[in-house]
């Protein structure tokens, strides 16, 4: 009673009052803000299994980021900056660019108006060791062929599927029909490797969550990595906080508090 935790769950968190299993719960380091703990753990637990769990990232590699501005990019891009000589190709608008390049990404792509698979090979004939792909349908075939031999793609989205504020079934049908799909004797002759990850499937992982966790905690201590938030909006305005994500404004996270309870209002006014 009265620790000050970081939680997961796969829902329910919009609401002033949550409950949650205490294995779900995470002891905030010192000098943490409550806003930094809601930006770390899903991010921070993905970037870092994604890297290093999967990935096996290792100094002198490089990795292609993509959706690089955002929640779990910003992490991943940290995380890489904590491995020696990492060369980091990350994919974002061009409004985004200068964040990114302060932040550690080499190069810089704009999706909208380039070929990034294009433009990697530009600077690195062979392809990369790593991609991290939040996209699926055609744009897993063109990770998993920019893959370097012995690389290896890992997915954890199908961000498109969502293609704006409604539903285009059309656009949904196309990405699912575009969808990568390889056998086993296709990854023997290409020497490379496919991964899936969804934190939400971890639920009953806790030694195994639990252990990244206290990672993240430790490097998070040491100054290595921390939260990017691009914004905090309070509940009544969660319409214009999805919007900033929808028409991809963001750099880092978008957060949503309760309003000060009114009780606290009244103390302080008295």
């Amino acid at each position: 009673v009265g620790d000050k935790v970081m939680v997961l769950a796969r829902s329910g968190l919009w609401q002033e009052v949550v409950n949650v299993p205490a294995s779900q719960t995470f002891l905030m380091p010192e000098g943490m803000s409550f806003e930094e703990a809601a930006a770390l753990l899903v991010n921070y637990i993905t970037a870092y299994m994604i890297l290093f769990d999967f990935g096996n990232l290792r100094p002198n590699q490089s990795v292609l980021i993509h959706m690089a501005a955002g929640g779990v990019g910003t992490a991943a891009i940290q995380l890489c900056k904590t491995v020696e000589n990492v060369t980091i190709f990350g994919t974002a608008s061009a409004s985004k660019h200068e964040a990114l390049k302060e932040s550690g990404v080499a190069h810089p792509i704009d999706y909208r108006t380039m070929d990034y698979a294009e433009e990697v090979r530009k600077i690195s004939p062979k392809g990369v060791d790593i991609v991290l792909d939040p996209l699926g349908g055609s744009d897993t075939s063109k990770a998993f062929n920019l893959l370097k031999p012995m690389g290896k793609l890992i997915t954890y989205g199908v961000a498109n599927l969502l293609t704006g504020q409604k539903k285009n079934l059309m656009a949904m049908a196309k990405t699912w029909w575009n969808q990568f799909s390889i056998n086993a004797l296709q990854l023997l002759h290409h020497n490379k490797a496919v991964c899936g990850y969804h934190l939400g499937y971890m639920d009953e992982e806790f030694e195994l969550v639990g252990g990244v966790v206290a990672k993240l905690v430790n490097l998070y201590s040491q100054g290595k990595i921390k939260p990017k938030i691009d914004s905090v909006w309070p509940f009544d305005q969660v319409a214009d906080a999805m919007r900033q994500m929808q028409e991809k404004k963001n750099v880092g996270k978008v957060i949503l508090v309760p309003e000060a309870p009114k009780e606290e209002s009244k103390k302080e006014e008295n």
